[in-house]
């Protein structure tokens, strides 16, 4: 096994196990009356994400890692470790609003309202750069900024309209 595969096989079961939470965290909060906001552009997340998880996996799995590109894609975990944590189980990977909750202003939402998407901007940058793929970085950069247009713009306003009733 390269050092390569080792890399793309902890970020995919990172993926799988934070698929599972989500899926845990949105069943127990729609069982608890919460309601999902901007399903219709979730596929395109989904697919663009599965994309550049399999891309990496065809394109990545012989190359050399740049250390430090590494490291910046391991502290960009940590960051999101402290997302997950800060929100506790209302991480989803999809916009469910449970009314009467109030918005999260603990852990980086103190000083953020979506820290999360900055993470998810770095990572799909920063993992293809550990792996000397620049042009891959930039093309699913690009997609993801297009995607996270609508998803930013859907999730601001259901939580503008939640924070208006507060």
């Amino acid at each position: 096994m390269t050092p390569s595969v080792g890399v793309l096989a902890v970020v995919t079961l990172q993926r799988l196990a934070e698929l599972a939470l989500a899926s845990r965290n949105t069943r127990a909060l729609k069982a608890a009356g919460a309601v999902e906001a901007g399903a219709s552009h979730y596929p395109l997340i989904v697919s663009l994400h599965a994309a550049w998880l399999v891309g990496l996996w065809a394109l990545a799995w012989d190359r050399p890692i740049n250390l430090a590109w590494l490291a910046g894609f391991i502290a960009l975990q940590l960051l999101r470790g402290w997302v997950i944590a800060s929100l506790g189980g209302r991480w989803t990977t999809r916009i469910i609003v449970l009314p009467g909750a109030g918005l999260v202003r603990r852990g980086p939402y103190r000083f953020l309202d979506h820290p999360n998407y900055l993470i998810v901007v770095g990572e799909i940058a920063v993992l293809p750069l550990a792996f000397g793929l620049p042009v891959y970085a930039l093309l699913f950069s690009a997609l993801n900024a297009a995607i996270l247009w609508v998803r930013i713009r859907a999730e601001s306003k259901v939580l503008s309209e939640l924070s208006a009733t507060d």
